[in-house]
């Protein structure tokens, strides 16, 4: 038999089992149906998407109305680099939610180093991107993006700006003030692609260079000398570590029933040790 109690002030049904005490009912389970408690999508209205749009579209011009010569400069070397339009750079930089750490790099005694990143990332398809469990309906897509360096895993090029002094950067030293460089590392290989700077570029435009600074006479120093030798010995450990890691021993899986199988006893045991 079934009983219904009502309290005042509430709607509480029971339901008795008929083996024992009642069963509490909660009213709003009684109306969703069983795949409602399961799984839930939220999907955003027509107005909240139109209205995050225009959000984004006003902090994108916001951006775009900040870019002078320090910017273009960053994004011509960009572009030229990794081989993207200037247009295509510019519309990553204004995109980015680490937009302010250009300015952060630009001030006096800012940043010492800006990062991009030039990878592929799972990016949501656009039937997707609108449901709370999109993250199963993602694709690789190359994506250029401003980065720390210590939060997504370096899987393809890295862009780096560096500073040379503690000055402010403005649009006019900015192509004295600033160093560019790159860092490819195909699938994530780090080391190659570390030796590659470094064979290829780095010590090539060391040896090359007279002007030493306060240092007399150039590659003819001792202390150069002494110096370009480590860089050489450091890229002959490097490759050598590299070459050590990529031809690292493969184990083999083997089928150890067949080793076993006939032991049956301690003695047996001690002896196929």
């Amino acid at each position: 038999t079934e009983s219904k109690y009502h309290r005042r002030g509430g709607n509480l049904k029971t339901k008795s089992t008929g083996l024992g005490s009642p069963v509490t009912e909660s009213p709003l389970t009684a109306v969703l149906p069983a795949s409602a408690t399961v799984k839930k999508r939220v999907v955003l209205s027509s107005e909240s998407r139109k209205e995050l749009a225009e959000q984004a579209k006003v902090t994108k011009e916001e951006r775009r109305a900040q870019i002078d010569g320090r910017h273009k400069y960053l994004i011509s070397r960009l572009a030229d680099g990794i081989g993207l339009s200037e247009q295509q750079v510019e519309e990553a930089i204004i995109s980015d939610d680490k937009f302010q750490l250009i300015e952060q790099f630009f001030v006096p005694s800012g940043l010492k180093k800006l990062l991009f990143f030039y990878q592929d990332v799972m990016q949501q398809n656009s039937n997707a991107s609108l449901r709370s469990d999109a993250s199963t309906n993602s694709l690789p897509q190359k994506k250029l993006f401003i980065t720390m360096g210590s939060t997504e895993n370096f899987t393809g090029i890295c862009a780096f700006f560096l500073r040379t002094s503690d000055e402010i950067i403005t649009a006019s030293n900015v192509c004295r003030e600033v160093n560019f460089g790159m860092l490819d590392c195909p699938n994530g290989n780090t080391l190659q692609g570390l030796e590659f700077f470094l064979t290829q570029i780095m010590i090539p435009a060391l040896k090359s260079q007279q002007n030493w600074g306060a240092v007399k006479e150039g590659l003819k120093n001792s202390q150069i000398q002494d110096f370009l030798y480590a860089v050489d010995k450091f890229v002959g450990i490097l490759s050598s570590s590299r070459q050590n890691i990529e031809d690292k021993i493969q184990l083999t899986k083997v089928d150890i029933d067949i080793y076993v199988s006939n032991l049956q006893n301690p003695s047996d045991y001690i002896t196929a040790g």
